[in-house]
């Protein structure tokens, strides 16, 4: 009896497995995104799935087989407009398997993967479709969804700001302005359904980018225009292929706690500098990189450990630039909006890893707190915001401009004046070394910042004395 009762709940088990197996999970809804190199499709589940992606020419056309899975919403409602897309159909082979066909006006590479649910969304399989050689058209408008919900709203499209012409042929100071998450990443969600940190984190951006034009000297580069996804790592590519001086990430914190409140800026952690620069030294393609920072120095015609000796040289560098200005726009957010901490923090984000483009990442507010979240919502607080930003920017590129700019050239003609010089301690600064960077003596400096002798901190603030900025 035993025996047959084991088999009995065996027999039940398998038969309950197997009907799991074979229930098939909707497909809800379908969800497209325009980015200016790839178009991204991402298809809701009710759960998950199995699938395979292949290509077909003549004409061209992508295949992706679901199985496991029934259409539970129309294709027909998705906007195609400025994609390489032309249609998107689908057929239920058999109650086990969909399959959706994509006809395309220009070839593509697919790329596809699954997403657990988060708390956003539920199960998802996204389909990224990278355009080849160009050829698809650039985003203008925002993404479309074909579901029986209102799609997710977005910043209303702006024209590109006018930029204020400059003198003499003196080049601009580039910041390339990150707009964190997008797209498919949402990030922190507000009390208001809704209200996500992808549009504000824009916003705000564009708002900078718009006041950053504005000043003579200066260019702002959106690193991402409109609402879509952008890998970490290739923030970073796109700011330096823009040729930037900082990259400024903007960000909307989040927490269990809805009381939590105030922004922060981060800058990179001595361990995230470290693990940084062994992966440049690990990895062959960026043996031959250049290193803006460090006087375009090439690494390709270098041993290892002198290239490790340039890349640690220029990542300190790129840290103690961070930490300065990044310490210049905390105080000036500090007068226009409660502040989390009243030093620079420093961490390991991914979008900070430049070793030759000094990087910061700016919280501006917690999005979680409804206080908070509905200033966040509001065009004056985000022009406050980023006008307190701005200024940050300009007082320490004042101070320290890139050679060849027209600010560098400003201040050699003695056309602004040299405002009160700052230092931050960075990884590896010793007293000394800080005081023969600035031409002065080690007394001078001990006594202009109340020193009883050399022992300094990582993040300290150190203020150099006038003399000093004669020499420079």
């Amino acid at each position: 009896m035993r025996i047959g009762a084991l088999v009995t709940a065996v027999g039940v088990l398998w038969a309950a497995l197997a009907a799991e197996v074979l229930a098939a999970s909707d497909v809800r809804s379908v969800r497209l995104w325009r980015a200016p190199d790839n178009t991204r499709l991402v298809f809701d589940l009710s759960g998950p799935v199995q699938h395979s992606v292949f290509t077909l020419a003549a004409p061209n056309r992508i295949v992706i087989d679901v199985s496991g899975a029934k259409l539970a919403t129309n294709l027909g409602q998705l906007s195609l407009a400025n994609t390489p897309i032309t249609g998107v159909r689908s057929a239920q082979r058999s109650a086990e398997e969909l399959r959706v066909v994509i006809d395309l006006s220009a070839p593509v590479t697919p790329k596809s993967f699954a997403l657990a649910p988060n708390q956003q969304y539920g199960h998802r399989l996204v389909v990224d479709l990278f355009d080849q050689n160009g050829s698809a058209p650039a985003p203008t408008q925002a993404p479309s969804v074909a579901a029986t919900t209102p799609p997710v709203p977005v910043t209303p499209t702006q024209p590109p700001p006018k930029l204020t012409p400059v003198p003499n042929g003196k080049r601009d100071i580039v910041i390339a302005i990150d707009a964190g998450h997008g797209g498919e990443d949402p990030g922190a969600l507000a009390p208001v359904k809704g209200q996500y940190e992808k549009h504000v984190t824009l916003a705000i951006a564009k708002e900078l980018q718009r006041q950053i034009n504005a000043e003579k000297g200066f260019r702002g580069e959106l690193v991402r225009t409109g609402d879509y996804f952008i890998p970490l790592r290739k923030r970073t590519e796109i700011a330096r292929k823009k040729g930037a001086d900082l990259f400024v990430s903007i960000h909307a914190d989040a927490a269990p706690r809805a009381a939590a409140f105030g922004a922060s800026v981060y800058a990179l952690s001595e361990r995230g500098a470290t693990s940084e620069t062994a992966r440049w030294l690990a990895d062959a393609e960026n043996q031959s990189d250049l290193i803006g920072g460090a006087g375009n120095v090439s690494l390709d015609d270098k041993d290892k450990m002198l290239a490790g000796v340039l890349l640690d040289l220029s990542m300190t560098a790129s840290l103690s630039s961070s930490l300065n200005v990044g310490q210049k726009v905390l105080s000036n957010m500090g007068s226009i909006t409660s502040l989390h901490k009243r030093r620079v923090e420093q961490a390991g984000f991914m979008v900070l890893k430049s070793p030759d483009i000094p990087s910061i990442l700016v919280e501006t507010g917690f999005i979680s707190n409804p206080n908070e979240a509905r200033k966040l919502h509001t065009a004056s607080h985000q022009q406050a915001l980023a006008r307190s930003i701005q200024t940050g920017i300009r007082q320490f590129f004042r101070e320290n401009p890139p050679p060849g700019t027209y600010i560098a050239w400003l201040r050699d003609e003695g056309k602004i004046a040299p405002a009160p010089r700052e230092h931050v301690v960075a990884r590896g600064e010793s007293l000394a070394l800080i005081a023969q960077r600035y031409q002065i003596s080690l007394a001078l400096l001990r006594s202009t910042n109340n020193l009883n002798g050399d022992v300094i901190k990582v993040g300290q603030t150190l203020q150099i004395p006038a003399t000093a900025l004669a020499a420079q």
